[in-house]
């Protein structure tokens, strides 16, 4: 797994950042995907993938353990469909 700290250290020393500045990088680039996903946009980014709010309808479901009917509220999920070129790179 790979930690936004561990992130914005290789940005740090590409681009000949401080680490303090690529964190602030890292951080915002994230909360502009979550800030266009609480709005409903979907976040584009070629050659990498995108991101987008989908939502998911109440429904009934059941408990396991017991088998009882409950009720599962509707959710919003932010999801993530890489692109081709990542695809590519992955199976590649």
């Amino acid at each position: 797994m790979t930690s936004t700290n561990e992130i914005a250290d290789k940005i740090a020393s590409d681009q000949n950042l401080t680490k303090a500045q690529a964190k602030l990088v890292v951080e915002s680039v994230f909360k502009q995907i979550a800030d266009a996903a609480k709005s409903g946009a979907e976040t584009s980014i070629p050659g990498f993938g995108k991101f987008k709010l989908k939502e998911t309808p109440a429904r009934e479901g059941r408990n396991p353990s017991t088998g009882a009917t409950i009720k599962i509220a509707a959710a919003k999920k932010l999801t993530f469909a890489p692109a081709k070129a990542i695809k590519d790179t992955l199976n590649g």
